[in-house]
């Protein structure tokens, strides 16, 4: 009886790992995509430039 409840608590723990595991994953893409369109903004602002190419 006790081996089928820690198999429970077992299952329902890695069950919540891998759900903060795959939101974790997304939250990832979405900062890279986010950054991505950040430097492409500053690229195209010119906003990227040393000291040297402003003057």
């Amino acid at each position: 009886m006790r081996l089928g409840l820690d198999v429970d608590i077992h299952k329902l723990e890695a069950e919540k790992l891998r759900k903060w595991k795959n939101k974790a994953e997304e939250d990832l893409d979405s900062l890279k995509t986010d950054y991505k369109k950040l430097r492409l903004s500053i690229r195209t602002a010119g906003l990227g430039k040393t000291s040297e190419q402003w003057r």
